[in-house]
């Protein structure tokens, strides 16, 4: 059994990501951080509470929910956010009441010090959001890094094109890092091993009309129910933009790594300017695994796979 301790920011792709973590047989989940960032933390922390009591496993899951107060530097578009209050709303989440799973008392970023020191062997963490609740926690506390395996984060992209299309940027960048570069920086510095997973490599799981009918299809499991669900929730009504499965492709390398391959890079980050936020290869930076290509079938089968174990 792998210990894990997932933090996320609370959009669709992350909720859905909590779920399969959940439904992994051989993950425990030592707990669930929720940033503020691609979500609005109030309604994303009730629906990860929500997710627990449907789908998690006694002996396995997470006893509570921990709610971030980091603040952003460049918060996500508000028009993004509000699928957590949707999400939060499903009637599958609801029709037992109120959430068993309580929320935590202490605030995300003192939460996973707490959790991963009292771990009994090295955690998996797994982040598919902003760094800064890490970056913090390493400021408080540097030697949490010798009880963190690996560090697995959806942000950043190297060779392909950012997705911030903000005043002031040059879109160079990716969301979670812009959202607090410095973060960023403090996590690069540490002694942590990370495995990156950017757009160059998300950019090859879209979210397809096809794998929306797919899901439609499977509505018998609760699981792939409320997966399909999420999604109805997501469209990219901007000319040539697709919607991306990031965040549920980071969380599934971290278990799997069969589907995908890497290679090892020096890589920095830009933490102000325009190209704030900006992750790009260097001699002169430090080594993180990069995640280059998918087995995109292999993916998909496996997020049905592990959506229909009971």
């Amino acid at each position: 059994m792998r210990n894990f301790y997932f933090n996320h920011d609370g959009n669709v792709d992350d909720l859905v990501s909590l779920i399969l973590l959940l439904k992994m047989p051989d993950v425990k989940l030592l707990g669930v951080g929720v940033t503020d960032a691609d979500c609005y933390v109030e309604p994303a922390a009730s629906a990860s509470q929500k997710i627990i009591d449907l789908f998690g496993q006694d002996g396995r899951k997470p006893r509570d929910v921990a709610k971030s107060n980091s603040r952003a530097a460049h918060q996500f578009p508000k028009e993004w956010r509000l699928s957590s209050f949707s999400f939060d709303d499903f009637p599958i989440l609801n029709e037992h009441g109120e959430p068993q799973t309580p929320l935590a008392v202490k605030p995300a970023h003192l939460d996973m010090i707490d959790k991963i020191k009292k771990a009994d062997s090295k955690v998996t963490l797994v982040m598919t959001g902003p760094l800064s609740d890490l970056a913090r926690a390493l400021k408080i506390d540097p030697t949490i890094s010798n009880q963190i395996e690996k560090l697995y984060w959806m942000g950043g992209a190297l060779n392909s094109k950012g997705n911030v299309f903000e005043p002031g940027a040059d879109d160079t960048m990716e969301w979670n890092a812009y959202w607090d570069a410095p973060a960023v920086k403090t996590v690069w510095d540490s002694d942590l091993d990370i495995v990156m997973v950017g757009l160059d490599s998300t950019d090859q799981v879209p979210l397809t009309k096809e794998l929306r009918l797919r899901w439609a299809k499977q509505r018998r499991y609760p699981a792939l129910d409320l997966i399909g669900q999420g999604y109805s929730l997501v469209h990219s009504f901007e000319a040539g933009s697709i919607y991306y499965l990031w965040d549920v492709l980071t969380t599934l390398v971290s278990n799997y790594p069969e589907l995908t391959d890497s290679k090892q890079v020096r890589t920095d980050v830009i933490t102000s300017g325009p190209s704030e936020g900006r992750t790009y290869q260097t001699d002169q930076g430090r080594e993180i695994t990069f995640i280059q290509n998918v087995d995109a079938k292999a993916f998909y089968n496996k997020i049905d796979e592990l959506a229909r174990l009971n």
